[in-house]
């Protein structure tokens, strides 16, 4: 029953009309008196901010917000992948056979989730993990790995929550909602980089335009909270094995390494 309400109210409000009514009012200066309050409920760290919290117009420029220069280190050991995103690592597992991946016990299609059947083959025995971005978070992405893109597409319309409970009762949201895929091919493989978007806003900008990225560079931006898929060749990454899910997780620490 938990789980029919739950997807009653979620999809009630989910609706082109009301979407555009939350992303306006966030872009609106209308929504500059809420900054402090939404900065003080959700705690955020004002010290590595690139911009004194007075000088952000709307909610969205907070949301958007860019960190001081080294306010995050990327890690230098060329074996190591690091997080793209500041955020929780959700889940972690292995690509199975059949093409699926189960996250938070529910089992996702991944042919549903990047769209391409044949083209992932590859992945097939591969690693992935979900890395979640609440309100609270730095909004900015950025590259795993050095590498060239060699692809980017989206891919869905409407965005349903990606929180826990969205991943426990929702509607295969990480394969469903609007989302940006990048695949990548480094030094050892490649990697797809599915960024998902989140309840009402589907906002997500690229901001990296070239082929070549370099681990750390930032490559795109949410304009709220959400989700970024990775998803491994087989073979060719193993995650730390310090790591103890769920857990934070900020932008240039190691997840794990190649295994090659």
């Amino acid at each position: 029953m938990k789980k029919w309400i739950y997807r009653f109210l979620i999809e009630l409000t989910n609706h082109q009309f009301s979407s555009k009514c939350i992303k306006k009012f966030a872009q609106s200066k209308i929504s500059r008196p809420f900054i402090s309050s939404y900065a003080k409920v959700y705690k955020i760290n004002q010290h590595e901010m690139l911009q004194d919290l007075h000088t952000y117009s709307t909610l969205h420029e907070l949301f958007t917000r860019k960190l001081k220069p080294n306010a995050r280190k990327i890690s230098v050991d060329h074996k190591a992948i690091i997080s793209p995103v500041d955020g929780v690592i959700e889940d972690a597992g292995k690509i199975t056979a059949d093409k699926h991946i189960k996250v938070k016990g529910k089992i996702y299609s991944l042919q549903e989730m990047i769209g391409e059947e044949k083209k992932i083959d590859k992945y097939i025995g591969g690693q992935f993990i979900i890395l979640y971005l609440s309100p609270k978070h730095y909004h900015r992405i950025h590259s795993p790995v050095t590498g060239k893109v060699v692809r980017q597409y989206t891919l869905g319309e409407k965005s349903y929550p990606v929180n826990q409970f969205g991943l426990k009762y929702g509607k295969s949201p990480l394969a469903k909602n609007y989302r940006v895929i990048t695949e990548l091919i480094h030094d050892k493989g490649s990697v797809l980089i599915v960024k998902v978007g989140a309840m009402f806003i589907n906002s997500i900008v690229c901001t990296h335009l070239t082929e070549q990225w370099k681990k750390g560079d930032e490559i795109a931006y949410f304009s709220f909270g959400s989700t970024v898929v990775l998803l491994f060749e087989k073979g060719t990454f193993y995650l730390d094995k310090n790591i103890q899910i769920p857990t934070d997780i900020k932008v240039g620490e190691a997840i794990g390494y190649f295994d090659k």
